[in-house]
């Protein structure tokens, strides 16, 4: 199927259509610096009003055939859809490009399940009043999806709310637009009837007009804490629109003596390299029991260091870490990385240098003893740095481990149960793993508590996310 053309175009009421607004945005590949497109679309606030104007017209549910359909298409054209991500993103195909568009094909099947089966509740008429209640969809309502993992954010946000029976517009990040361009020729073929499912590219500033446009019901972001505060208080002074808010974590992953260690390492490795770092439930910070501090580090290191081998052109085979994702970001990290050892916050034990002599590319980096005040240890750096404690106490690792103002996702490893269901119970964090970190399942929610975020994504949360629970009290004594 040929995507090309409608790259730097506006996806709405299925139709491509040139931008209103005249302003563009450029986009570029960060495993080499060069220039891909200074033609992006920034949809402004006529291009919005069309589409919210497109979505409201077309407010109808969606039969389960159609989101079938389009995760058929999904996976037919998965190669593609990674390509053009990878384009400006540079995360390789393996692991990553393929795993995260293997999330959004498992979240329109496993949505499209429930279309028929999303129930209400009935209470009995003991007091003479039946009791219905039902879960009717929103209406119009918008996704603001990241950078790091487009086309899993579009299922995560675009599915449910589509089975609920809403009809979704979706604004993509500036750095990764070209992939959701590409969707509406596959929206067209899945059948979605016009203005269902709409494509408004731009930056902040379109973000900013859909979650204050008074006519957008719900709006779900995901992206840094400072933005999605933003979005919070412009649906607040708009018509108070709903809001789910998943905002980035500092995921803890906690090793007891007693642990796996194989296992342990390989969730906590690739729970922070996978996608160099830039994921929001990364493992970055690692706390390990102090009888086995030392033989944990040596061999996390080794298996941390081999990463370096898998570096490289993220369209070259083999290469399963490419760049990150712009030099603003590289910049940032560097920075990071520079400050944390020249103030002492800790002990740089290996990585944390640019690598190679164009691109974006840094080498993982590992700091040991790192003071808990120190702003490597508490701050999400959203890219392959990772710090390492030793502890001597479950009480202890359990107070470090919450002594953050994140609490997206945490990990406990350990051989005891008993150990497993108290630290499960103890971390306050929306999702914990035991024996594993830094994964997700369709069936249960996921999100964060404190500044990780408001709400859940996936699961029957999310369809009950995009509802509104109606009452109606039948009186049966009249």
């Amino acid at each position: 199927m040929e995507f090309k053309s409608h790259l730097t175009q506006l996806f709405i009421n299925n139709a491509y259509v040139d931008c209103i607004n005249t302003a563009k945005l450029s986009v570029y590949n960060p495993a080499t610096g060069v220039l891909v497109s200074d033609q992006i679309p920034l949809a402004g606030l006529e291009d919005v009003d069309l589409a919210v104007r497109s979505a409201n017209a077309a407010f109808a549910a969606t039969p389960n055939g159609i989101l079938l359909r389009f995760a058929d298409l999904l996976e037919e054209n998965q190669e593609h859809l990674a390509y053009l991500t990878r384009l400006t993103l540079g995360a390789p195909y393996l692991p990553f490009g393929k795993s995260e568009i293997g999330t959004a094909i498992g979240c329109f099947r496993y949505y499209a399940g429930w279309i028929d089966k999303f129930a209400g509740q009935s209470f009995p008429a003991d007091d003479g009043f039946y009791k219905i209640v039902r879960y009717e969809p929103l209406g119009v309502v918008a996704g603001i999806i990241p950078w790091n993992g487009p086309l899993a954010s579009v299922g995560l946000k675009a599915a449910p709310a589509l089975a609920a029976g809403n009809v979704f517009i979706l604004k993509p990040s500036e750095k990764t637009p070209l992939m959701a361009a590409a969707l509406g020729k596959l929206v067209i073929e899945a059948g979605f009837p016009p203005g269902v499912f709409q494509v408004l590219q731009g930056d902040g500033s379109t973000g900013a007009l859909l979650a204050s446009h008074m006519e957008v019901a719900k709006v779900s972001f995901t992206g840094s804490v400072a933005t999605g505060k933003a979005v919070q208080v412009l649906a607040a002074k708009s018509n108070l629109k709903r809001c789910t808010l998943e905002l980035g974590g500092k995921s803890p992953a906690v090793i007891f003596d007693d642990a796996n260690l194989a296992n342990a390492i390989h969730w906590c490795v690739n729970g922070l390299t996978n996608n160099s770092g830039q994921i929001c439930f990364a493992a970055s910070r690692v706390y390990v029991q102090e009888r086995i501090y030392d033989q944990f580090l040596a061999a996390y290191q080794k298996t941390f260091e081999a990463k370096r081998k898998v570096i490289g052109d993220p369209n070259d085979a083999g290469s399963e870490l490419g760049p990150v994702v712009d030099k603003a970001q590289y910049d940032r990290i560097m920075g990071i990385i520079e400050t944390a050892r020249t103030d002492g916050q800790g002990t740089l034990l290996v990585g944390g240098k640019p690598l190679y002599s164009k691109g974006y590319y840094i080498e993982p980096a590992i700091f040991t003893d790192t003071k808990e005040d120190a702003s490597i240890y508490k701050e999400e750096i959203f890219g392959p740095v990772v710090v390492v404690n030793k502890f001597k106490t479950e009480e202890e690792v359990l107070f470090s481990s919450n002594a953050s103002k994140y609490g997206l996702m945490a990990g406990v490893f350990t051989q005891d149960i008993n150990r497993a269901l108290r630290m499960s119970s103890g971390f306050d964090s929306g999702v914990v793993g035991v024996n594993c970190i830094s994964t997700i399942h369709f069936s249960c929610p996921f999100g964060g508590t404190k500044e990780s975020g408001l709400g859940r994504e996936l699961g029957v949360n999310a369809l009950m996310a995009y509802t509104e629970p109606k009452t109606v009290l039948i009186n049966m004594t009249y």
